[in-house]
Parts: C-alpha cells; sequence; structure tokens
C-alpha cells in the first residue's frame, strides 16, 4: 500500500485540484506538480457540468533543478458538484460529459508535440471519465479515486493500466450496483468513523495517501509541512493511533510498537 501511495499521491493531489474554486484544494502541490494552461471550455460544455486542469507531473527532486525530467501530462477531470442536478443529469443518466471527456483529450494531446505520456485522472464522475478516456486510448494510464462505476465502455480493456483507489465503506461502494472497471484496487480505511458522504470526499483521500507516502517519501513530508501553514493544512487519519495534531514523523522514525485501535470497551466498563 506504501508503494501504490507514493506512485498515486501526486494523481490525487491533481484530482483535488480539478474541483477549481472549492475551498479544500491544495495551495502547496510540491515539487512535483505543475500547472499547465488548459484549453479554454466551451460555454455549452460547462453548461453541462464539465471542468478539468492540467498539469505536468515531474521525477522526484527539487522544482528549480533544470535537469528534472517529465514523467507524465496529467489530466485531470472534475467529478460531481453536488451544488445542483447537472453533473448527474449530463454525466450520469446520460453520456454527454463522457463524449467531451474524450474530445478534450483528443484536442489537448494535439497541443503537445513530444513523447511525454499522458495519464488522466478524476474522482467520482471524474473517475468514470478518467476510464473512458483509457478505453479509448490504451496507451493513456489512468488513476481514480472513489471512482463512479456509471462509465459507458468495456471495464476490462486496458485494464492493465488503470488504477482505482477507494475509501472503505464510501458512498459509491455503498449504492452503486454496476461493477466498476477491471484495474488494479487499492481500498483504504482511513476514516472509519465518517460517514458514508464525508468518505467519499477526495481530499480526505489525497490527505490520507500523502500521509502513507510520508513514511517512504521525503517530498510527501514536505507536503505535509507545506501545507501545514494553510487553512486545509494536511490531516493525519483516522486510523493511525495518536492525537489530531500528530506531526508525521518521516522516512527516519524509530521503530516502535504497534499501535492496536479498540473498538469498544468492554461491557463491564461500559456505564463508565
Amino acid at each position: 500500500m506504501r508503494d501504490a501511495a507514493v506512485e498515486a499521491y501526486p494523481y490525487a493531489i491533481a484530482a483535488t485540484n480539478a474541483y477549481t474554486g472549492d475551498d479544500d484544494l491544495f495551495v502547496d502541490l510540491g515539487s512535483r506538480l505543475v500547472p499547465l494552461e488548459r484549453l479554454p471550455i466551451a460555454e455549452e460544455d460547462a453548461d453541462k457540468g464539465f471542468g478539468y486542469e492540467l498539469f505536468t507531473h515531474y521525477a522526484p527532486g527539487t522544482a528549480d533543478d533544470p535537469t528534472r525530467e517529465p514523467i507524465a501530462r496529467i489530466l485531470a477531470f472534475r467529478g460531481t458538484d453536488f451544488d445542483g442536478f447537472t453533473d448527474i443529469f449530463y454525466g450520469t443518466l446520460r453520456n454527454d460529459q463522457i463524449e467531451i471527456a474524450v474530445d478534450t483529450y483528443e484536442a489537448e494531446a494535439a497541443r503537445f508535440d513530444d513523447d511525454i505520456p499522458w495519464v488522466v485522472v478524476g474522482h467520482s464522475l471524474g473517475g468514470a471519465l478518467a476510464t473512458e478516456v483509457s478505453i479509448e486510448y490504451p496507451t493513456v494510464r489512468a488513476y481514480m479515486f472513489n471512482t463512479s462505476p456509471f462509465y459507458g465502455g468495456d471495464g476490462m480493456t486496458n485494464d492493465m493500466r488503470r488504477t482505482v483507489i477507494n475509501e472503505r465503506g464510501e458512498v459509491l461502494r455503498r449504492f452503486a450496483q454496476r461493477t466498476a472497471p477491471a484495474a488494479d484496487v487499492y481500498t483504504l480505511n482511513c476514516g472509519p468513523e465518517n460517514d458514508s458522504f464525508t468518505k467519499h470526499r477526495i481530499r480526505l483521500l489525497a490527505d490520507c495517501l500523502i500521509w502513507i507516502a510520508a513514511y517512504e517519501d521525503d517530498e510527501a513530508g514536505d507536503l505535509i509541512q507545506g501545507q501545514a501553514g494553510t487553512d486545509m493544512p494536511i490531516r493525519k487519519p483516522m486510523v493511525e493511533c495518536g492525537p489530531a495534531d500528530k506531526p508525521h514523523p518521516g522516512t527516519e522514525r524509530m521503530p516502535n510498537a504497534t499501535c492496536v485501535h479498540q473498538s469498544r470497551l468492554p461491557k463491564a466498563d461500559s456505564d463508565d
């Protein structure tokens, strides 16, 4: 799981910041992600709820290192905005956003004359859009977070180049009856006390992945420190022992005793 977290956390940050204008975005993207200017979104597409952002993902190293190699170009699709019915209608009940997403990938890929591989990412509905692009274009890698199962293509196509990371018990896992796309799937239990709708939030899942990755990856630890002075610090997952403000021990941690959670009090002490 730590290896998967180190690999996936930059994509979780990109999926979070695809929700342009929300109040829980990452202020500090770390040294690996650099935002790119995207194409304008057509008014008729925006009216159907579609949104996305672009990033370049660089190899580990300092942001001012001119020798750093780009690993991927990331197209991050925005997921469902529950302020209205628009995304549900055009993204789930109909295929409008799916068609827009594929067209958008084609338009963005045509802008860049280089060999940098493309990665599509998304949370919730954004994950379904990323699935569709990966089905249409098998060279494209996809990372999805708490992904929606409401995609339209063959979920087995390009299954070896998709990774899905879900929070245990989040709302789409509870109520969605359709099979999720074939992929490498990781299920986390970062917030066991949260309700299923809170568990669905991408920011909480991204925070958890960064926290896990920081046990192996110094740059993830730097992100925790960099975000600490903002209005939205990276929070320790509930499932890890210690107070909510516990500092991350980092990659040079000393060995310690196994942390054991007690789910409920013994019956004899239940009235205390």
